[in-house]
This record gives structure tokens, sequence and C-alpha cells, in this order.
């Protein structure tokens, strides 16, 4: 029987999973690195680390799952993107990788914009300008530290550093192509006109290929460290948000999804690129090809969640740890018990900042709307329902160009939460769909691309006999008319502190 292995190279690890020819997971193996977070803002990886776990995790899975390297019939990944790593003229990693969440660059940021409109630059990748960003990263590298800049041969992401060292080429595919902030989205080209106003040349990137596209065989010494043969197949792979869609069965034009992380995200198929005018959404390529990949990203889903957890129900986990059971599960409980609206209280779910829709790193969390009536049950709901309106907000942006009439399907520690499912639903005002598997959803994205790119799936269509859904929560019309109300008030509440928040960060 032939298998694909799938890795999804992460902030924490490196997963490997294993998968047969019908789509099931026959094992799973995780090889943790370190970042290092430094100078308030700078955040690094050593690839070396990537390397090491991708070796570590594939020889250990191949030896509990008992399967023969023989019977791989190809390797895929997906992996964190808008990275920035510089190699030399062979390849070698000459720093250690600036990660996504980096923002050293905001200087460099800003000489891009002495050069060219925002939102002229935003039509052509798809992205505002933002230290976030590879291209961004590695105008930094030239101005702080031109010795490594001079030596400088391409710069990677993270999976394309690893297909680099799993098969001798230089080369990404689109979708992490689309997270470097160099490539044209309209043409699928890295851009002439952005690289001129960075003044970086064209060739320190790599050859950008479909996601879909054989990169090569294995080296010998590649073999040799993974464990795997020689000359088994490579498949280009994927970022790890466009991977994500994949695997949630989002691949063809129309369908959308939500990622209910720490983050969380509403991303779409599409066959051009969404143009928001207010420049609130993203474009990503897609690992489908000639689709794209839009999205909308909210700092604080999960994470919210966390934080009240953490400091508003240690009642909630004494009880669970005394039976067993998850908190969150007893906080589910204690939320449902209070009514839609959480009896007039508010929350403002910008605990780190907010990207869509503000744009605004200065913004902060608030409850807004306590008085001495207010239970911690209606507290405890208006966070679950502060995040799903962000969320709704970003599908009422994506409306204009998706109907979502089919709904949204939704993956994530978030998706666990019953009560939080239909509050999404009325918030979104359309079905929300969860799958009877969702814990591998960007590495089964990466393995459904190895299997489209090696012939195992005829196409991407095989997503319908791969996933199938566990449960539909649909909308209750009179909470969407309320909701609907609400999220105006919420509106109208962050325009109102924003002046407040300014101050704020003011007094850091």
């Amino acid at each position: 029987m032939p298998y694909i292995l799938a890795h999804d190279l992460g902030t924490s690890g490196n997963k490997a999973t294993l998968y047969a020819a019908d789509g099931t997971a026959c094992g799973s193996f995780l090889a943790s690195y370190d970042s290092h977070f430094f100078n308030g803002c700078w955040a690094e990886q050593d690839p070396e680390d990537w390397w090491r776990a991708v070796c570590e995790s594939t020889r250990l899975l191949l030896e509990c799952a008992a399967v023969k390297p023989s019977e791989i019939a190809v390797v895929a990944l997906s992996g964190q993107m808008m990275g920035c790593t510089p190699v030399d003229a062979a390849g070698n990693a000459l720093r250690p990788s600036m990660l996504y969440c980096d923002q050293r660059a905001t200087a460099e940021a800003d000489r891009i914009l002495a050069q060219i409109p925002q939102a002229d630059f935003y039509r052509i990748v798809g992205h505002r300008v933002s230290a976030s960003y590879s291209l961004e990263k590695l105008m930094w590298l030239r101005e702080h530290e031109p010795e490594v800049f001079a030596k400088t041969d391409k710069t990677f992401c993270a999976k394309d550093y690893i297909n680099f060292r799993l098969t001798g080429r230089m080369a990404t595919d689109y979708s992490d192509a689309s997270g470097t902030n160099a490539f044209d989205i309209n043409t699928f080209k890295w851009s002439k006109e952005v690289l001129a106003c960075a003044e970086i040349p064209e060739s320190l990137f790599p050859e950008a290929l479909p996601s879909t596209a054989i990169l090569g065989g294995l080296t010998a010494e590649a073999a040799a460290a993974t464990g795997l043969l020689e000359g088994t197949p490579v498949a280009a792979g994927g970022g790890d948000g466009s991977a994500a869609g994949v695997g949630v069965g989002c691949v063809r034009p129309g369908s959308a999804y939500n990622c209910m992380g720490s983050s969380s995200w509403i991303g779409l198929t599409v066959t051009k690129p969404v143009v928001d005018a207010e420049m609130r959404t993203m474009n990503w390529a897609h690992c489908v090809p000639g689709y794209l990949h839009p999205s909308g990203t909210m700092q604080t889903a999960g994470s919210s969640f966390k934080w009240l957890a953490e400091q508003l129900c240690a009642e909630e986990a004494a009880e669970a740890e005394r039976i067993g059971v998850s908190k969150y599960a007893l906080i589910d409980v204690k939320a449902e018990a209070a009514p839609v609206g959480a009896n007039g209280v508010i929350f403002l779910p910008y605990m780190l900042g907010e990207r869509t829709p503000w744009w605004n790193p200065d913004a902060r969390g608030a409850f807004i709307g306590l008085n001495l009536a207010t239970k911690r049950a209606d507290m405890l709901r208006a966070v679950l329902e502060g995040v799903a309106m962000n969320l709704g907000y970003i599908v009422d942006i994506f409306r204009k160009h998706v109907s979502f009439d089919d709904g949204l399907r939704i993956i994530g520690g978030g998706a666990q939460s019953r009560v939080l499912r239909q509050i999404l639903a009325d918030a979104c005002g359309c079905p929300v769909h969860t799958l009877q598997s969702t814990a591998e959803a960007t590495s089964m994205g990466a393995a459904i691309v190895g299997g489209v790119a090696c012939g195992i799936f005829p196409n991407f269509d095989v997503v319908d006999d791969l996933l199938k859904t566990a449960e539909t929560v649909r909308p209750v019309p009179e909470h969407v008319a309320f909701y609907r109300d609400r999220q105006a008030v919420i509106v109208k509440a962050y325009r109102g502190l924003v002046e407040v928040y300014g101050e704020l960060a003011k007094g850091k």
C-alpha cells in the first residue's frame, strides 16, 4: 500500500504524519524545537533545528508505524509562513531565521511606503506593507547585517529550506511566495515593481512553482538522514494557512472555513483577488493551482478564551480537575446559562492589538456594560460573543465576494465548544460545520497536495471522500438579527476607544 508522509513544520515543532491512500492517519510524531524571543519584538529559530526535527520525526514515525521506506510514495510539507531564512549559494543557512512574528523591520516597511502608496502595494501583493513579511526582513538584513546579506544567494520560507535539504532544489510554492510581500498575486510572478521599491534583486528569491509540483527525489544524503529511500518524490507543498484550507475541504470557489486557534481566521477559495477598499483582509495563493485563498485574521480568539479560563475560572478549573473533565467544558455550561447578549455585557477581544478589521496594534481588550447585577456567566458568554462577532464582521467583508450559503467549516481547538459553534453560526448568519476529524487539518492538507502531486489522488475533489461532516449548527434567525445590531454597537465602542488606546500606548 502506498503511503504519504506529511510534515507540518510549525512554530513549536515539526509533526510528521503518515497517511494511507484512503486518507487514514496511520500515526504521527512530534519533534519540538525552541524559539528565541529578544529585543522586545525579535523572534528567531535555528534552521538546523528544523532539519533535526524532520529527520527525527521521520525515523521514529517509520519505526512506530512499521512502514517500509519503499512504501512511502511522496513527501509533502506545510510550514510556517512569512519568515526569512537567508542561505548562501550552497544552501547553507547564514543566520537564524526571522519568524513571521518578528517585528524588527518597521523602518524598512516605512521606506517601502515612501516609494509606493499602500493601496497600490496591496493590489499587487494582496497584503499591507508590514514588518511581518519576508521582504521587509530581507531589507533589514541588508541594512543591519551587510556581511550576511552580501553572502545571501536566496531567502527561504521554513518548508522551502527543508525541501532544499531533501532534494537539493531551491524553490518555493505559490502560497509561501504570496506570504513574502514580494509576489504579484495577479500574475503569480515575483513583482518587479515592488522589488524595485525595496531595492532588492529578484535573484534573492527562489523559483516559484505550484504546490503540486514535484521538486525531485530525495538525495542520498537526505535519505541517510531520514531513513527514507533515495529518490523518494518530494512535492513543493504549501504554507500552513493555505494547506489548512485544503485539509478542511475548502478547495472550490465559494467555499469558506474558520480556524479557531489561539488566533482565528476566516479563509475562502476564489478565482481572483479580493481587493478590499479598506485593505482589511489579505490574499494568499491557494495550494489548489489557479485559485486564491483570501483571509481575514483576528489576533486573539483562543488566546482570549485561555485568558478567560486562567483569570476568571478558578472555580471551574478546580471542579474540572476533581471530576476529570476539561475546564472549558464547564465554562461552556456556565456561558450557556447566560442569555443571548450576555445581559448587556460586551467584550472587545483585542488582547494583543488587532489585525482584521482594524489593523491597530494599540487596540486592547475591554468589558463594557458591567453593572452591579452582572454575573460571571454574563462575562464568560460575552467573551465568546465578542470573538464570534469579530469573525462575523470579517464574514461581512467577504460577503460581497462569497455567499456563505454553504456555511463555514470550523477547525481548531475552539471548534470543540458547542456553545461557541452556535454563537458563531448566529453571529455570522450561516451554518457552521464540524468535521469528523480536524486535529490534523494542516498536515492533511499537505498530504492531499502530495497525493495529487504523485498521482495517488486524481484531483482535489478527493476531499469529498476523505472529509466527512460530523455536525452542522444552523443559525437561529432572531439571534442573527440581534447579533447584527450588537455588532454595530461593538464597532461604535471600538471607534470610541481608538484615541484612548493611543494614549495608553504612549504611557507604556
